[in-house]
């Protein structure tokens, strides 16, 4: 028996702390599904603690050693947002239970599988679930695990029985590490969580790990496309790799994109530099079709028929929050994004800009994390400018401390040119809804973008928007 086995065996009761997100509480579920007895607290309710609390997950509000003591876990799993001197942390330590990460805990489940690990610093759900939905059609029933969740399988992880396993690996902290894939797939390499790498050269050393960490014979998938990718394929000896981008430059391309207007794409399929397919998307943007060429060339590897291939990436109708479509109040349309990094904000302000070319965009902006704001202001500040409004609202700490000097107003003191008045500082969600709710017209399209608690103004503003007649002042941005 492996040794991974070996701990399902020894392990049966879980504990995990900030079950409440979408990596926790997806581990969750798949725990539950393997017949452990699992529970789990965090801080505040959350979406996803209804969707665990409808399958028996034992849920408590708050930290306190009390959980310990009643629940009697065989080991604790905590989220990397946990500190080290959190009280209930430190009572299970002094009690020699066992205490993990959770991507520890995950990797146990991934290497024992055929495991499909997808990285990046940008676009690694969607590729996941993408794949995942590929995976799905075809039958092969894959156990799933997705830092967001998966709208087409309405969740966020699910314990297949069959010998594959995809999984979204995230970078943030090093643990993706830990995953001895057997094809690795890397999006892009873009410098971010600064907390843990002080410099780009640091996030590029640890995706060559992550490479190098593959099985026997592994294979590498990576979008020749992005700057980062180059340096790490510069820097490194890796072997067995495949490349995917635009054109005929790698050994899968895509040609011919059509963005279509009010949203969804097509374009051909390059292998070799010949045209092999031609793939309709309903999600809308660049960036989405690089990540759906990456999921075709993935389930092209293990050979899945192209017809099961192009009905699923035609079927796949996003992630959620990843520019998801939250409503439309006559003629204004209301979406959001997780997008927090000023390369996802660009490809997602890009992305409407070609679906709406004639639509005024509003964008409302929560940056995330004081030290991503303090490394990449000017960035932002550039990305945002793509929007003909933007609503800069207080930074999301995460689980920081704030930094003096560092808030919105750097953002808002790097735009370059704000005479027309496209920038607006507001202190509290509630100004944010007051203020675009007064100047919405007709034909604004409006987006929330941040990784934080952002998402709920869109649910705010529509309910407002609901009460009104939008008819008048239709305002159309020349194309």
């Amino acid at each position: 028996m492996t040794a991974s086995k070996l701990k399902f065996e020894k392990y049966r009761k879980f504990h995990l702390m900030g079950i409440g997100g979408a990596g926790m509480s997806g581990l969750a579920l798949l725990l539950s599904q393997l017949g452990c007895e699992v529970s789990g607290c965090d801080v505040a309710h959350s979406y996803y603690i209804d969707k665990i609390s409808k399958k028996g997950i034992d849920f408590r509000i708050g930290h306190s050693k009390e959980h310990i003591e009643e629940l009697e876990p065989d080991v604790l799993v905590c989220s990397s947002a946990i500190p080290a001197g959190n009280s209930e942390l430190k009572f299970a330590s002094s009690k020699g239970i066992p205490i993990y990460k959770r991507a520890e805990v995950l990797s146990w489940l991934f290497n024992e599988r055929s495991g499909i690990g997808v990285a990046g610093t940008h676009g690694k759900t969607t590729t996941a679930s993408m794949i995942g939905l590929i995976f799905e059609l075809a039958k092969t029933n894959p156990t799933v695990a997705i830092g967001g969740e998966l709208c087409d399988i309405g969740g966020n992880a699910k314990l297949g029985k069959g010998p594959y396993m995809i999984a979204e690996l995230d970078e943030s902290d090093g643990s993706f590490e830990l995953f001895n894939s057997e094809v690795a797939i890397v999006t892009n390499a873009d410098w971010d969580h600064v907390d843990h790498y002080p410099h780009f050269h640091s996030v590029i050393n640890a995706f060559k790990r992550f490479l190098h960490n593959r099985k026997e014979q592994g294979l590498a998938v990576v979008c020749g496309e992005d700057k980062g990718v180059q340096v790490l394929m510069e820097s490194s000896d890796l072997d067995n790799i495949v490349t995917y981008g635009w054109g005929t430059s790698w050994d899968w391309g895509a040609i011919d994109v059509v963005h279509k207007s009010g949203g969804g794409t097509s374009f051909k399929v390059l292998h070799k530099g010949k045209t092999v397919d031609t793939v309709e998307l309903r999600v809308s943007g660049d960036h989405n079709v690089l990540d759906a060429l990456a999921a075709y060339v993935v389930g092209s590897t293990y050979s899945i028929p192209q017809d099961i291939i192009k009905e699923a990436l035609n079927k796949f109708s996003g992630a959620k929050r990843r520019l998801q479509h939250m409503g439309k109040i006559g003629d204004v349309d209301i979406f959001d994004d997780y997008g927090h990094h000023p390369s996802e904000i660009n490809a997602t302000l890009m992305a409407l800009k070609k679906t709406f070319p004639q639509r005024r965009i509003t964008a409302i902006f929560q940056p995330h994390r004081y030290t991503r704001t303090a490394a990449m202001y000017r960035e932002f500040a550039e990305s945002l400018s793509i929007a003909d409004k933007v609503y800069l609202m207080p930074i999301y700490p995460a689980d920081e401390t704030p930094i003096e000097g560092v808030s919105s107003h750097l953002i808002y003191s790097a735009v370059v040119d704000n005479a027309g008045g496209k920038f607006y500082l507001c202190s509290s969600s509630d100004e944010v809804v007051d203020r675009v709710c007064e100047e919405v017209v007709s034909g604004d399209v409006i987006l929330t973008i941040g990784a934080g608690d952002v998402f709920m103004i869109g649910d705010k503003i529509i309910k407002i928007l609901q009460s009104r007649d939008l008819s008048a002042n239709a305002v159309v941005i020349e194309a």
